[in-house]
């Protein structure tokens, strides 16, 4: 039991040293760029829906 445990730990370990490609700083950073933006594009629609159905709902229950 504690073989195959060492073992499967030993193959996790040949996997992400050697087969994984590891993206570059550069890679990174582009990533982490593209999704913060369409993060915040998304927060942007969602508050202009927000906005445009509390005006809707205003309009429909006034008070």
């Amino acid at each position: 039991m504690i073989k195959k445990f060492v073992d499967y730990c030993k193959l996790c370990y040949e996997e992400l040293a050697h087969k994984v490609t590891w993206p570059t700083y550069k890679e990174l950073t582009q990533s982490a760029v593209v999704v913060l933006s369409a993060s915040l594009i998304i927060a942007v629609v969602v508050w202009i829906m927000d906005l445009t159905f509390k005006s809707l709902m205003g309009m429909v229950y006034p008070g």
